[in-house]
């Protein structure tokens, strides 16, 4: 089975130059697929995702930005709402933001899930509940320094990597 590489992103909180810098570390790491894990901060940052297969979930921050949505549009991206789903490599990826405790326990708990990928507390984190892999890539602001994660699927080995 063929090797994919997926970006993990969350609260970049409008840190447009950051979400550049990001971006260029995804490519550089044969990322295709992007998932932004909410706290988006504006349409410019999701411009900055032109090109790629990426998703996007909102954050606390974004409300339900209808700018936020016309800018995913127009890149071809995917907004799910606030939280979402995708398969990969046969892998079943859930995301959100994390700021609703419940919808991510109960994604937990279903064992559904390879993977969750999630934001919010702004510290990056890998834990293992069972056969899920809990992600979270850290933040852009409020941090002591910026993060990203990539994660190798189908063997669901991930990194962070420091922007």
């Amino acid at each position: 089975m063929e090797q994919i590489f997926i970006g993990v992103i969350s609260d970049t909180h409008g840190e447009i130059a950051a979400a550049k810098r990001a971006v260029e570390l995804f490519r550089q790491h044969k990322v295709k697929t992007v998932i932004h894990c909410g706290d988006i901060g504006g349409a410019a940052v999701v411009e900055c995702f032109a090109g790629l297969d990426a998703h996007f979930v909102y954050g606390n921050t974004d409300g339900q930005s209808q700018s936020i949505a016309e800018a995913v549009k127009q890149i071809g991206g995917t907004l799910h709402g606030w939280h979402g789903e995708i398969e990969c490599c046969g892998k079943r990826i859930f995301f959100l933001h994390g700021h609703h405790s419940v919808s991510f326990e109960n994604a937990v708990h279903s064992k559904k899930y390879d993977l969750i990928c999630y934001g919010h507390t702004h510290f990056a984190a890998f834990e293992l509940h069972g056969g899920t892999l809990l992600l979270n890539p850290g933040a852009f602001s409020r941090t002591a320094s910026a993060t990203i994660a990539v994660v190798k699927l189908p063997e669901m080995e991930a990194e962070t990597l420091t922007v």
